[in-house]
């Protein structure tokens, strides 16, 4: 980032006064935003687990971990076709859940102890966030900015519901991360000893989850161009930063990767691709600050240029298939029937054509903190910090024109630049309560920087005033409306031989949860065998189907008439297995069990009965 004489808030010049101020602040606002949530949440959940299928494959993951399933065996056995599914999330969130679990488990029921550990680790992962997000306040105006910085955080936790109870799968330990590489680049000494943290951060975020790789990517450019830029001056920073990147990236490898698969290569999550190209621009940015300071920018230049190549060259040889979408291999009927029907995967355009309402939630405020950071640069005021941030929410905002799951990375890192501007117009209210411009534009900007207020705005606009309420924000990310409920049914499935069922994908999950037997479906693009299959039988004519049924060894159907997926195939072939049962004609080679339940109907399969 540019050099440049600015003053620097009075904590900047002391590390007690920050720690003083920055410590209590953030833990107050994080128990005050935890007891919020749980009082909120707890008294009316009738589970503890999380709506979103991720929540509950998480659960299962961890279950089975604990019922001595190998640390570096990710293959999930119950899922899809014969031999299993191997997942690609990281042991590194299986390990605390799991021994938060093994904890609690010493003075209560399993069960408990899983609802128990289920509530905690959401709320635990919003305080390094909060904390991060006090030491980029800190850093943007000092004391005055933290405690706005710290409300915006209280109330975006408290509105996008990646850490209500429940919420156990990585997405909130991504968006804590992202925010603590921000906060620590943030340091505008250049210290070693952020950057390394910093370097930490990334290597975690890699290896949680691939989706944080094009942010990482970018956060670890602006350290490179920071290095070029100013060269001497923070060499022990960018020295640090490469270090410590290259030693996690490294120590993470070891720990969550077998040993037989430690030359393979993954583009959704962390393998000797993303390794090797961490690892090489780690070490090499290390290696780039020995520079010779007498070469100047130009030298700076040539010898980034050729770390540059050498990173380009390692991800042509080692990882060509990785330079596009790692869901570029998916299956067109994947993409048509399930992809796009998943709200976290939309593009904006797909967005505004099934909810064009909420995109001011999504998206305004990352264009307002873009629109700011800009002038501010413009203005020369703190331009270090604001350009950094500029390069950090548009990359992050861009991701999000072409997956919606981007936009909260957006909205989580706008707020220290949207704070330091709400600090500034409240000081010119207070200098002078009759400037009425000031006045206003302190209360737009306020309420501009709050995603909840554009959702709810935007919610308000097209469905009215009588059809908004509390749950308006949350339902945006909540289950899909028609969604059988498999708590209900499991008593019912259990009651049948362990067996293979058939059921639309959104309810795979839940039935790994509450019974023993497999599923062909759950929505993950690594079992597309199984997904494809359940996609065929659903659209077969009845006696085509069996032959699918057959081959897959399926022995219960598991028929949901009212899931989105499943009324998208009768809608699509109603000459179908699908349209068939929703019309109560049964083939011959199906038996109903019992009576439809939660609108759920079960149905065994007797293979050898003519169809």
């Amino acid at each position: 980032m540019m050099a440049e004489q600015v003053s620097r808030p009075e904590e900047e010049k002391s590390t007690h006064p920050r720690l003083s101020r920055l410590l209590p602040a953030s833990m107050l606002y994080w128990l005050v935003t935890a007891a919020f949530l749980a009082v909120l949440n707890l008294p009316k959940a009738k589970d503890y687990i999380g709506p979103d299928n991720d929540d509950v494959m998480r659960l299962v993951e961890v279950r089975d971990w604990l019922a001595g399933q190998g640390w570096f065996d990710l293959m999930q056995y119950r899922l899809g076709l014969d031999g299993g599914t191997l997942m690609h999330w990281s042991r590194f969130i299986d390990a605390p859940i799991g021994l938060l679990i093994k904890f609690f488990s010493l003075f209560m029921t399993m069960e408990a102890a899983e609802n128990v550990a289920a509530t905690l680790w959401p709320l635990i992962t919003a305080g390094p966030l909060f904390l991060a997000l006090g030491l980029a306040g800190l850093r943007f105006g000092g004391p005055r900015v933290i405690h706005i910085s710290l409300g915006l955080g209280a109330l975006f936790i408290f509105a996008c519901g990646k850490f209500s109870p429940g919420a156990i799968d990585h997405h909130n330990v991504q968006l804590a991360l992202a925010m603590v590489i921000a906060a620590l680049l943030a340091d505008r000494k250049g210290r070693a000893r952020d950057h390394a943290g910093a370097g930490i951060a990334v290597a975690l975020a890699v290896a949680i989850g691939a989706e944080t790789v094009p942010f990482v990517a970018v956060a670890c450019f602006c350290v490179a161009m920071r290095w070029l830029w100013q060269g001497k001056a923070f060499a022990r920073g960018a020295r640090a930063f490469g270090l410590s990147l290259a030693l996690a990236i490294t120590a993470a490898f070891f720990a969550t990767v077998p040993p037989h698969a430690y030359a393979a290569v993954t583009c959704d999550n962390l393998s000797f691709g993303f390794y090797s190209l961490a690892a090489v621009g780690g070490a090499g940015l290390f290696g780039l600050t020995y520079v010779p300071a007498g070469v100047g920018i130009a030298g700076r230049v040539a010898a980034s240029a050729v770390l540059g190549a050498i990173l380009a060259a390692v991800a042509i040889v080692v990882a060509p298939q990785c330079l596009g979408s790692p869901l570029a291999n998916l299956d067109p009927m994947l993409i048509e029937l399930w992809l796009r029907q998943v709200s976290e995967a939309r593009s904006i355009v797909g967005q505004f054509r099934t909810q064009a309402y909420t995109l001011g939630g999504f998206y305004a405020v990352g264009l307002l903190a873009i629109i700011v950071c800009i002038l501010r640069i413009c203005q020369g005021r703190q331009r270090d910090l604001h350009l950094l941030f500029l390069v950090l929410v548009g990359a992050s905002w861009a991701i999000s024109l072409v997956q919606l799951r981007g936009s909260f990375f957006v909205n989580v890192m706008s707020i220290p630049p949207l704070a330091l501007l709400i600090a500034d117009l409240q000081q010119r209210v207070r200098d002078n309560s009759r400037d009425i411009p000031a006045t206003i534009g302190f209360a737009l900007v306020t309420l501009g920087s709050v995603p909840a207020v554009w959702a709810v705005s935007g919610a308000v606009w097209d469905l009215g005033l009588n059809s908004v309420d509390i749950t308006t924000v949350s339902s945006i990310n909540a289950g899909e409306d028609g969604e059988c409920d498999i708590a209900q049914s499991a008593e019912a499935l259990r009651a049948l031989p362990p067996g293979v069922v058939v059921s639309p994908s959104n309810s795979g999950a839940e039935i790994l949860r509450f019974t023993r037997h497999r599923v062909l479906a759950a929505p993950y693009h690594r079992n597309q065998g199984g997904m494809l299959t359940e996609l065929h039988i659903g659209m077969a004519k009845p006696r085509e189907a069996l032959a699918f049924i057959k081959g897959a060894g399926v022995t219960i159907i598991a028929f949901c008439k009212g899931d989105p997926s499943t009324s998208n195939l009768i809608e699509l072939k109603n000459d179908g297995l699908y349209a068939a049962l929703a019309k109560g004609e049964i083939p011959a080679y199906l038996t109903l069990v019992g009576e439809e339940r939660a609108g759920l109907r079960l149905y065994r399969v007797n293979p050898d009965a003519p169809n």
